[in-house]
């Protein structure tokens, strides 16, 4: 049994579009497990000053996935608070030999992501109102897509590790996976999967704080090399909200891995490997 739960304040204006990026978000944590979903339980603050069609808006987007999860919601818990937040518990399951964690990377692994970077930047923008509608429908179509069909593409392959990008960032999850397993992960900045407008909007100074509060804690485990733009390193610090899946896989099976992922419809970026430890947990070449 996979347990796990996350909950937080409202990042885009629709309440529906809300509640479904919280719960894919949430779930997120179980596939990242190598495990499946079956039961979730709503979080909810919510202000007496609010329509209360609201709440029924942002839990029915939560159903929408859970339901498209394969999982049920089983009940929940709902206090007043000041500012609306929502989330799940989320239980799942998964053979003891088959669950994946983020330590257990093995040398010489090839590194796979499943989605691109900028969401953290986007919803700034969004939060500012200055980010075009047509962005915004990508932010969101990102955000709100469930990890389940990537892992799905992913357990047969075997995978050696596994971690979802989330709030630490693609470096900072990358740091998790290097550091757990006693490795150096290498990265190939010219390979990393980045948003258009997240790297425009980088470059005019559109930096979500989470992203600075990334960058101090890493500053001694991660080298940046001089030729990668500072845009590209400011999106690779940028907190994720429901990023995609980074696995790392035994060379023998990664074009089998990237096959999978691509008939599933998703993204396989093949991002960098993992090498003894050289003194630094992360280099971005």
């Amino acid at each position: 049994m996979i347990q796990t739960v996350d909950f937080f304040p409202p990042i885009v204006d629709d309440p529906y579009t809300f509640g479904q990026i919280a719960a894919a978000n949430a779930i997120s944590d179980i596939y990242a497990m190598g495990g499946v979903p079956k039961l979730a339980m709503n979080l909810i603050c919510f202000p007496s000053c609010l329509d209360l069609k609201i709440m029924e808006e942002i839990l029915q987007g939560g159903y929408s996935k859970v339901i498209e999860a394969g999982a049920i919601i089983a009940g929940g818990h709902t206090i007043e608070d000041n500012e609306p937040k929502y989330g799940l518990c989320v239980t799942g399951y998964a053979h003891p030999k088959e669950i994946l964690a983020n330590s257990t990377a093995r040398e010489g692994d090839i590194l796979v992501l499943t989605k691109s970077l900028g969401t953290g930047i986007l919803s700034s923008a969004a939060m500012a109102e200055i980010l075009p509608e047509k962005d915004y429908k990508v932010m969101v179509g990102m955000m709100s897509h469930l990890n389940k069909y990537a892992q799905e593409a992913m357990m047969p392959c075997r995978p050696s590790a596994c971690t979802d990008i989330t709030g630490f960032g693609l470096l900072g999850h990358a740091f998790e996976m290097a550091h757990g397993s006693g490795l150096t992960i290498e990265l190939f900045s010219d390979h990393v999967p980045a948003l258009p407008k997240a790297l425009e909007l980088a470059r005019e100074g559109v930096i979500p704080g989470g992203a600075y509060n990334n960058m101090g804690y890493l500053e001694k485990d991660v080298e940046i090399a001089k030729r990668v733009p500072l845009e590209l390193s400011d999106v690779m610090y940028d907190p994720q909200t429901s990023g995609g899946l980074l696995i790392a896989v035994p060379e023998e099976r990664v074009e089998e891995l990237c096959s999978r992922l691509t008939d599933k419809g998703e993204e396989a970026h093949i991002i960098g490997y993992t090498k003894a430890f050289d003194g630094k947990s992360i280099r971005v070449l």
